[in-house]
């Protein structure tokens, strides 16, 4: 099948690669020229697992291509995939204006039917506001039908959750599209996963109702960690206590210092300002932003109460930038949080992280200092300071991290040390929800 997936960022990169793995004719088109030049000469701007590998085959063997002619795209894609940002808005409602653009560029080379399918994040509504669009342009008339499918993807897993999706949501009340999106997802649900065909606005809310339920689930284990501390409980200890509950079970049940990333934090904004312009005020979701933002700043709170508010001149070692592990993703990342309650307080900071070194510089600039390794970050800093759960960092010798720190104080944000051992080997040791 011929596609055509306009958006060369997180989403539209994995779609498109995925879709040609298949066998399908992907082609993935930007506006920006720099972009595109670099994909053909084999650069991806994001750092994704197995990604640049996929990407490689699937062009060296003529399924995918890369190109800025959104028209030519179009006229020979039979599915023309709207992969394009939505970024939030001041009041926190998501910006249409690239997927309605892109819709109107689709609407203006129409030349026999196509299958226009919302792949970007869009609130409820947006089906009908791309339909009008596209017939804005081509008139009533014109052959084409739009479906929602929103997508799952993990950052760091996101080829997997492709290629062996959990479910497929389809969202159309077109037999003609749906006949083609269900030929188009069948090679990725061979075991049975089920495609969901459904309404566009039910497609649509699924997605946000989804992250919105999993950014619940950390909010809340966020907050039972901090009662947790104020109890003398270990929120290790509670997490598999409730997680070992088949009602509940483990996924997204790690007390940390909160979520960041691309999809969460829009996402959950996206829903209250949704459900606000149709008249309702959301409790739940509410507060579920509400934790997170305040667990951003418990790093802080735990240095500040350390050092008796008084950090200017320490030196800190940062492990960690991107928001999450496998990814170099900053976005609404916990340690920009971090980095600017230590920096403005008069510290210094020395960061590591595997992949988002080159992200965070592009952020924030030399307003702190990189290192090329773990280890070298450590070399006579005032602590220690753990923010994202590298696989890396697991397993570290704790005399082989304490050695170069001028003291022995840890502040383990994500919980992957043991405390006991910690201590044993003489640090001071401060986790998330444990005493």
């Amino acid at each position: 099948m011929k596609i055509a997936v306009i958006g060369t960022g997180y989403v539209g990169l994995v779609v498109g690669t995925c879709f040609a793995e298949t066998g399908n004719k992907v082609t993935c088109v930007d506006v920006d020229q720099n972009k595109i030049d670099k994909l053909r000469n084999g650069e991806v701007p994001i750092y994704e697992p197995g990604l640049e590998e996929l990407i490689g085959r699937n062009v060296a063997e003529g399924r995918l291509h890369f190109d800025t002619d959104v028209a030519a795209a179009v006229r020979e894609a039979k599915v023309c995939f709207i992969a394009v940002g939505t970024p939030p808005d001041e009041d926190g409602s998501a910006d249409l204006k690239y997927v309605l653009a892109v819709a109107r560029s689709i609407g203006e080379n129409l030349n026999g039917f196509k299958v226009v399918v919302t792949k970007s994040t869009v609130p409820v509504g947006t089906n009908k506001k791309v339909r009008d669009a596209i017939v804005g342009v081509a008139g009533e008339d014109a052959p084409f039908a739009v479906v929602s499918n929103p997508e799952f993807l993990k950052e760091g897993a996101a080829i997997d959750d492709f290629m062996k999706p959990d479910r497929v949501v389809i969202g159309t009340d077109n037999d003609k599209a749906k006949e083609i999106m269900l030929e188009l997802y069948s090679p990725y649900v061979r075991t049975g996963k089920p495609i969901l065909v459904m309404d566009p606005a039910s497609a649509e809310m699924t997605k946000y109702a989804a992250n919105s339920m999993l950014a619940t689930r950390i909010s809340f284990m966020n907050e039972m960690a901090r009662i947790c501390e104020k109890v003398g409980a270990d929120i290790n200890h509670v997490r598999k206590g409730i997680g070992t509950d088949s009602r509940i079970g483990f996924p997204f049940l790690f007390a940390g210092v909160g979520y960041g990333g691309s999809c969460f934090p829009k996402d959950v904004r996206a829903l209250v300002r949704t459900a606000a312009e149709h008249g309702y005020e959301t409790k739940i979701v509410n507060a579920v932003e509400a934790v997170n933002e305040e667990q951003k700043h418990l790093l802080p709170e735990k240095i500040a109460a350390h050092y008796d508010g008084d950090i200017a001149g320490k030196k800190f070692a940062v492990w960690g930038l991107a928001f999450k592990p496998k990814t170099d993703d900053m976005r609404e990342a916990p340690a920009l949080t971090l980095i600017e309650y230590l920096t403005s307080n008069g510290a210094s900071v020395v960061a590591f992280d595997p992949e988002a070194i080159e992200e965070c510089k592009r952020r924030i600039g030399d307003k702190i200092t990189y290192a090329h390794t773990a280890a070298e970050a450590l070399q006579g800093a005032d602590a220690l300071v753990l923010v994202t759960e590298w696989n890396e960092f697991r397993h570290v010798d704790p005399e082989e991290i304490k050695a170069p720190l001028n003291q022995p104080v840890l502040f383990d944000g994500r919980n992957i040390f043991d405390p006991a051992r910690m201590r044993e080997a003489g640090f001071t040791y401060y986790g998330i929800g444990v005493s």
